[in-house]
């Protein structure tokens, strides 16, 4: 690394924080900035610790560092249409996002996983079957764990197992991934990006970097996906399906998750033996085992690992069952297609919790999902009225308001009979009401243990 660069490190949350911690550690002069002047500089510093000494900017962003500055790490909160950052840019100042200052500063090999969905879980299990053969594995990126937190930790024989946003793509430089995969792409974060085709390209550009030495495993079944690894994809692409055979892929034949990644077809397991629940989660088991596979993990390793693994926290995750309903938090339904998959992996009549914060979707095909599974849908947060119009317009009737998550559990426990299932499952983002989903999930789920 060059120590004459000088950094600016753009946010003073979590990402930020590490990623301040990351380049005091490693010697670099660095200035952490944040526009939200209300900011208690006490406790920022008490955040950096070791780092507490480093200059802070809160406010407005001096034209001295706006000058001096060489590099910015952006936190992913923050759009690249911020007005420093135009400044910034103007001044020749290179943007980096957190995960390209990891991966400059990181070791090993890492598994990058991006898509509209499933990217959590997809990575957590990721995560759970590189620890069945490795030694120094680190699961990191948007499930929760900053990257740049880890990246000092590194050694030549860590594997990085890592959850990577469409926010953290945008100001990616060099960053290459041994293995990538983008698991689906779906209409999201249009507020951010502004047009389909943005989203699409920044989600591609995980793979912007790699060659022939690399793989990039892609949905077949996204028509644009398909396109991608077929015609422009860097890396070797590898296919996985959810509706028949793709030689050299993996996919769902009946109720068996087939693999042909080592030529020959072989079993991975059966549908029947896994704890996840739906059809979404068998293709993300099947775009991990691709991924590790290609990581250089034994088949019966994957096998072990696909069969023991858990839902994770806030999708799809089973909290109780009172008085013979029972209560699914699926907070990380952040968008409509993700929700789809809550709704689809139902198998009792749901009383749907929804609604959150407006991130311009459209919500006629998740509505259009409802017919003979949802029997109730209570609406709160900022879309409520607008999901409402749409129900109406699809011709469903039957929802309801609440004021917040505790009226909401009320009224679905009230109108909940033996046999249901009470599903949250918001198909927005979390902060109209709540500071992310995690806490949505977790408000929801100590509500239902209160019941």
């Amino acid at each position: 690394m060059d120590n004459k660069k000088k950094y600016l490190i753009a946010g003073g949350g979590i990402s930020g924080i590490a990623a301040a911690k990351l380049l005091y550690s490693a010697g670099e002069e660095t200035v952490l900035y944040d526009g939200n002047d209300t900011l208690s500089m006490e406790e920022l510093r008490e955040k950096l610790g070791e780092a507490s000494g480093i200059p802070i900017e809160l406010g407005s962003l001096s034209p001295e560092t706006v000058e001096q500055t060489d590099i910015c790490v952006m936190s992913p909160g923050i759009p690249l249409t911020a007005p420093f950052v135009k400044a910034l840019t103007e001044s020749g100042c290179t943007l980096w996002s957190e995960i390209e200052l990891a991966w400059r500063y990181g070791k090993g090999r890492i598994a990058a996983i991006t898509g509209t969905n499933g990217k959590t879980t997809t990575t957590a299990l990721v995560g759970a079957i590189l620890k069945e053969h490795c030694d120094q594995v680190s699961v990191v990126g948007n499930i929760g764990i900053p990257y740049t937190g880890e990246a000092l930790k590194l050694t030549e024989d860590s594997v990085v197992a890592a959850e990577i946003s469409s926010f953290q793509l945008e100001s990616i430089v060099d960053f290459r991934p041994d293995v990538s995969a983008i698991l689906n792409i779906t209409p999201d974060h249009l507020n951010r990006h502004g047009t389909m085709e943005e989203y699409i390209r920044v989600k591609e550009s995980i793979a912007k970097n790699q060659t022939g030495d690399g793989w990039c495993v892609l949905n077949y079944e996204d028509e644009e996906l398909r396109r991608f690894g077929n015609e422009s994809c860097g890396a070797v692409p590898v296919f996985f399906s959810g509706t028949g055979r793709i030689p050299g892929g993996v996919y769902l034949e009946e109720d068996a998750i087939i693999s042909e990644l080592d030529t020959e077809k072989e079993t991975v397991c059966h549908i029947g033996e896994l704890k996840l629940l739906g059809r979404h989660n068998y293709e993300n088991v099947m775009a991990a085992v691709a991924i590790c596979r290609k990581m250089g993990v034994p088949m019966e390793k994957i096998r072990r690992a696909c069969m023991s693994f858990q839902a994770v926290e806030h999708r799809i995750e089973f909290v109780r069952e009172v008085q013979g309903v029972a209560y699914y938090n699926d907070s990380k339904g952040t968008n409509p297609d993700a929700s789809i998959q809550a709704v689809r992996a139902m198998t009792r009549p749901t009383i749907l919790i929804a609604g959150g914060y407006d991130k311009k979707s459209s919500y006629e095909s998740w509505i259009a999902e409802f017919s003979g599974r949802v029997k109730r849908l209570i609406l709160m947060g900022e879309t409520a009225a607008q999901i409402a119009a749409a129900a109406r317009q699809m011709g469903f009737e039957d929802f309801l308001y609440a004021e917040d998550m505790k009226d909401a559990v009320s009224i679905a426990m009230a109108y909940a009979s033996r046999g249901d299932a009470v599903l949250l499952s918001p198909a927005c983002a979390s902060w109209d009401m709540f500071s992310n989903y995690e806490e949505r999930g977790r408000i929801f789920k100590d509500l239902v243990h209160r019941l």
